[in-house]
């Protein structure tokens, strides 16, 4: 037996061997991650940065072990990736199986990939009952109805779930929620491309990066929505309730950029712009450790019901849409889903 191992140390009257004091460390466990839709370039990005960690915390702990390939069952751009990406992700590991059931069993949290967001409920709904804190790509859902059901399920089954785009997470962006870029916020305008999928509504699919960094920046209360919307950009102009303005400007033609400006009683900054994945993922990985959202749901929810008002305002040829009157409406029928899927009782 080694010397070291033979020694007593005495320490205030106690006899403390001397493997505890050499060889005793505080470990966490590793996260299994699964991953349901393999559609998205997120995927690949997501993966690589949990699983070459090497070592470095809060994502040394977090690794994706397997992934149920299966999203989107009729956007040609997202079924055709599916095979390209199973030989990418094979590759770093990542064993693919034949069911979100087995997928579920198998990990402790899960990435919701699809880049469809009309199956989002459906897919979600076993993780939520397996307690798997689960965090959802955008866009959350196709609908609100189903954005606001896939809260209330996971409120009601008693698992942790989020949703955001790395947009958010812009360190200006950052600075000025918390007041340290330019004071107190007055106001704020953002952009990003805004590219249209006829099977979601108009801003879920792109547009949903500026509309998530506005309200990074402003924060929750808006009231209102008007939109003004041609062939090739929408501006949409939100009124919040202290009687602060904020517009996202969303792009089809020209450069995809993304950006804005920053209102304060400071003067005025850029809110960022496309920073890549790393601060999301960090996000997510600490989420999935701790089991607390980076994002209240009721912030997502508002982010939703803006971007479904403003298709409301394009509708009627920019109208001011009420965003309670928007929620209101959309609360009885996501409830009447839940009841539908067994997930709450008509008696509630």
């Amino acid at each position: 037996m080694p010397i070291r191992k033979q020694l007593l140390l005495f320490v205030f009257g106690l006899v403390i061997p001397a493997d505890w004091i050499f060889t005793q460390e505080t470990t966490t466990p590793e996260v299994r991650i699964g991953i349901i839709g393999l559609d998205t370039s997120h995927v690949i990005a997501f993966t690589k940065l949990l699983n070459d960690a090497h070592g470095k915390p809060p994502l040394k702990n977090c690794r994706v072990v397997c992934a149920y390939p299966k999203g989107s069952a009729d956007i040609e751009s997202s079924v055709s990736r599916v095979p390209k990406y199973i030989e990418q992700i094979q590759g770093m590991g990542v064993e693919i199986v034949d069911s979100i059931d087995e997928l579920v069993a198998r990990v402790d949290a899960v990435l919701l990939e699809t880049n469809d967001g009309r199956p989002h409920l459906e897919q979600v709904l076993p993780v939520l009952e397996a307690n798997k804190p689960v965090f959802i790509d955008k866009p959350i859902a196709g609908s609100l109805i189903d954005t606001i059901a896939i809260f209330e399920a996971a409120k009601q089954l008693g698992t942790p779930v989020f949703s955001s785009s790395s947009l958010r997470f812009a360190k200006p962006a950052q600075l000025a929620r918390q007041g340290k870029l330019v004071g107190e916020v007055l106001g704020c305008e953002t952009f990003s491309p805004a590219v249209l999928e006829p099977t979601h509504p108009d801003h879920y699919w792109y547009g949903i990066h500026g509309v998530e960094q506005l309200f990074t920046v402003m924060g929750t209360g808006c009231e209102s929505v008007a939109r003004t919307s041609t062939a090739g950009t929408d501006v949409v102009v939100g009124t919040w309730a202290d009687g602060r303005i904020g517009t996202f400007r969303g792009t089809r033609t020209g450069p995809h950029h993304y950006g804005g400006t920053v209102f304060g009683t400071e003067g005025q900054k850029s809110s960022g712009g496309n920073e890549g994945y790393n601060a999301l993922v960090i996000e997510i990985a600490k989420f999935f450790q701790s089991g607390t959202p980076p994002v209240a749901a009721a912030e997502t929810i508002e982010i939703y019901a803006f971007m479904t008002a403003a298709d409301e305002s394009k509708k009627l040829d920019g109208k001011r849409i009420l965003l309670r009157d928007v929620i209101k409406t959309t609360n009885s029928q996501a409830r009447n889903k839940l009841i539908e899927l067994g997930i709450i009782s008509a008696s509630k």
